[in-house]
């Protein structure tokens, strides 16, 4: 009949209707090696993130402050290149003999003078020094603190505590000779006693300033450190 969709019966397309349905089945892929290790070079690949992103802060304050220069800017003070990280076993004690861990100093400016225990009047010149030019930072100073580290077994005059301490007095250390030269060092021809000394708030030693400083012209080294890192660094230790 014309229309009609009715196949004769033996044909082939009679037998192709009349045959059941099949389906292939696949099996699912199983992790192997390489998704192992896929997945362990993307969790190291996040680790490293991190840590640049915590180090960022730092990184970009240190680039701001030695490579994008204003045509002309000059440093007053040596920058140490490179700098010297604070050594973890560095034998601190207090003036009672306490042991101090080497790490409590980390998280702030460090402006440092070094001498002996006698302090001459030239150790005297630099403490006084080292106030004056924290206090004439105005409410920038108290991101910076100051540190006197005494080199011999030679007992402080009380005198001299006295002076020290009546305005912020600074924080002050015993720390043999020796092993404060695995951190410290003095200019060619010089004595670790000569200098004034700049660490970041990492630990890090990147500053050496002579003994007797033009005061203004340290003063705005010390500004331009700070100012630097003002985004990421605050007053008072962590």
């Amino acid at each position: 009949m014309s229309g009609s969709n009715s196949s004769v019966p033996g044909s082939d397309a009679a037998r192709e209707a009349s045959s059941p349905l099949s389906f292939t089945v696949h099996s699912m892929p199983t992790p192997g090696v390489d998704d192992g290790a896929r997945r362990t070079a993307t969790g190291r690949v996040k680790m490293l993130l991190i840590l640049l992103v915590c180090a960022a802060p730092v990184i970009a304050s240190y680039f701001m402050y030695f490579v994008v220069r204003p045509e002309g800017r000059t440093n007053y003070g040596e920058l140490i290149d490179p700098q010297r990280p604070l050594p973890e076993a560095l034998a601190l004690t207090d003036l009672q003999g306490q042991a101090v861990p080497a790490a409590s100093l980390r998280g702030q400016w460090l402006l440092v003078v070094v001498s002996g225990g006698a302090c001459d009047a030239g150790c005297e010149k630099r403490l006084w020094l080292q106030r004056q030019l924290r206090e004439t930072l105005g409410r920038e100073k108290d991101r910076l603190d100051k540190v006197w580290l005494i080199v011999d077994d030679q007992p402080v005059r009380a005198e001299t505590l006295q002076a020290i301490r009546a305005v912020a007095p600074p924080t002050v250390l015993r720390v043999s000779r020796d092993a404060l030269a695995q951190w410290l060092q003095p200019a060619a021809g010089q004595a670790l006693e000569q200098h004034f000394y700049v660490v970041d708030p990492l630990g890090n030693w990147m500053m050496r300033a002579a003994g007797d400083p033009e005061p203004a012209k340290f003063k705005r080294d010390l500004e331009k450190l700070l100012r630097a890192s003002s985004w990421w660094d605050t007053a008072g230790r962590p």
